[in-house]
């Protein structure tokens, strides 16, 4: 008997249990995208197999256009692919519903709108909505004000989220994403607006779950961040992954010089032995 909720129709809707570390939570194998502007049809991903992997953050990097986004969509489920399959915990997106779906993974868009003067407590508490009249729901006080903590936004609770600045806006979206609580979080280019120091502090969270037994995706622009990071860096270059593995291996600046047309040097700190990414300035 699945232990869950009652759904439409009387459905039980199961509730999902943690993966164990190394468990792969999300994969898309052989998926294409294709776009149509105008009278012509391009192909933005490529044939790309790729893994999301319970206990990792994995960094997808590479230049404006590559795809980066469009495979995030495609794993989440908000983009359908032209070829290929993208499966959940093992099954393909179609079997699950949008509720099951929710409870699994949880994404972070680019861009932070709300068409209400919602509080940033209100939008950060709608990253409970999946787990209503569940079990869970017990704890939804206690997972929306440690979001709102982690976040850095406790401040801002009783403030209207469309006053907030775009900085602010942002990291009260990812504590929505926190509070969801979901075993893979999908984070598209989640430092983007942000000041410096709370770049540092979302990656360390991204960390954080990820040794918590998460699976975490993020785009990224900053490759010096993702050197810093991420377990793994996927570089995607043109819709295809070019190179995906530990970021040693992968941010070298052969590839990178190539992938993004440009001279880049890659160098270990003087001092910690960090991996340091940096464009060429002549």
């Amino acid at each position: 008997m699945l232990k869950g909720s009652l759904g439409v129709f009387g459905r039980v809707h199961e509730l999902p249990t943690a993966p164990e570390p190394g468990t792969v939570t999300l994969r898309s194998a052989g998926v294409s995208v294709d776009r149509r502007a105008a009278s012509r049809t391009r192909r933005v991903l490529d044939t790309v197999d790729f893994e999301v992997v319970a206990g990792q953050v994995v960094a997808l990097v590479g230049p404006n256009g590559a795809g980066k986004s469009t495979l995030l969509a495609a794993l989440a489920g908000e983009l359908a692919p032209t070829e290929g399959v993208v499966e959940l915990d093992g099954r393909g997106l179609d079997r699950w519903t949008p509720l099951d779906m929710a409870r699994r993974r949880a994404v972070l868009p680019q861009s932070h709108t709300v068409g209400f003067p919602f509080t940033a407590r209100e939008v950060v508490a709608m990253g409970r909505a999946p787990w209503a009249r569940t079990e869970r729901d017990a704890h939804d006080d206690e997972q929306i004000s440690a979001a709102l903590a982690a976040a850095d936004v406790e401040h801002l609770a009783a403030r209207a989220f469309p006053t907030l600045s775009g900085g602010e806006r942002a990291r009260v979206a990812l504590a929505r994403v926190l509070a969801q609580d979901t075993a893979t979080l999908l984070l598209d280019e989640p430092t983007a607006a942000l000041d410096l120091g709370h770049q540092e502090s979302v990656l360390r969270l991204a960390s954080a779950r990820a040794a918590a037994g998460a699976a975490v995706v993020v785009v990224l622009h900053d490759l010096g961040i993702a050197a810093a990071y991420a377990d793994r860096v996927a570089v995607l270059e043109s819709g295809r992954v070019a190179a995906d593995g530990p970021p040693r291996e992968v941010l070298t600046t052969e590839l990178l010089t190539r992938v993004y047309q440009h001279p880049v040097e890659v160098i270990d700190h003087p001092v910690t032995g960090a991996q340091l990414v940096l464009p060429v300035r002549r």
